[in-house]
């Protein structure tokens, strides 16, 4: 079943087409990679999704309800969340309370200070965060940092995460902590949208991959077909086939 289904999806500024009839889906429970060269479209893309920004035209229907223009509270309320390549904590308050605060945020209220922050130590306690509690989260190390964003992303209880280069700034023993942390985040019963240029990486987790050029779907596919395509080969990928 589909989780999400994107048809036409067209943005622009000005004469620029940032997105240019874009259509893809994303199936329950499946992890759907979204690559493409600088400038390709895909925050774009995620801004659409999330409310940040309004189609020109197309329809986003989520969960079977058309959510075209729906306003960034109402996307949140109905069970997407975000994660931003540059991550934003606040800055002066702990981890925990970052936690709990992404709580309020979420598809479903907690019924007590109490319960909202049992949820928010289980959450950094899932991320790895458990010696971070009362850490101000303006002082932690960017792993630390990209793992507060996921439990933030999270305690918002989630059924689609879209997340943005993940990946970035991480060595490779974290990248792969988090590959397998988002592969259990996903056995949890959470679908996800990954915008990530560590390849490597992204084709690891992912069931599926969506190609943006120029704000154009140039290729979809499994892993194994996107690696060996000549277009994505050319525009993107470069010799990655070969690594």
């Amino acid at each position: 079943m589909d989780l999400l289904k994107v048809e036409n999806l067209s943005k622009s500024f000005g004469a620029l087409w940032a997105v240019n009839n874009v259509s893809f889906t994303v199936g329950e429970g499946e992890i759907v990679g979204l690559i493409g060269p600088n400038g390709s479209g895909k925050s774009t893309v995620f801004q659409l999704i999330t409310g940040l920004l309004r189609a020109n035209r197309g329809t986003i229907s989520y969960d079977g309800k058309d959510i075209t223009g729906f306003k960034p509270y109402q996307i949140s309320r109905s069970g997407i969340a975000r994660t931003f390549q540059i991550v934003r904590p606040f800055p002066e308050m702990t981890t925990l309370k970052n936690v709990m605060v992404g709580r309020a945020f979420g598809s479903s209220s907690a019924r007590s200070m109490k319960e909202t922050e049992d949820e928010a130590r289980r959450l950094l306690d899932l991320t790895g965060l458990t010696d971070k509690v009362s850490a101000t989260a303006g002082h932690l190390g960017l792993i630390y940092r990209k793992k507060l964003e996921l439990a933030r992303a999270l305690a918002t209880k989630p059924k689609l995460l879209l997340l943005d280069e993940v990946m970035a700034g991480l060595n490779p023993t974290e990248m792969m902590e988090t590959v397998e942390f988002l592969k259990t985040v996903r056995n949890s019963g959470v679908t996800m949208i990954v915008v990530e240029h560590v390849i490597k990486a992204l084709f690891s987790m992912t069931d599926r991959v969506v190609v943006l050029n120029a704000g154009e779907k140039i290729a979809e596919g499994i892993p194994q077909e996107i690696s060996r395509n000549e277009e994505v080969i050319k525009v993107y990928l470069g010799d990655y086939e070969h690594a």
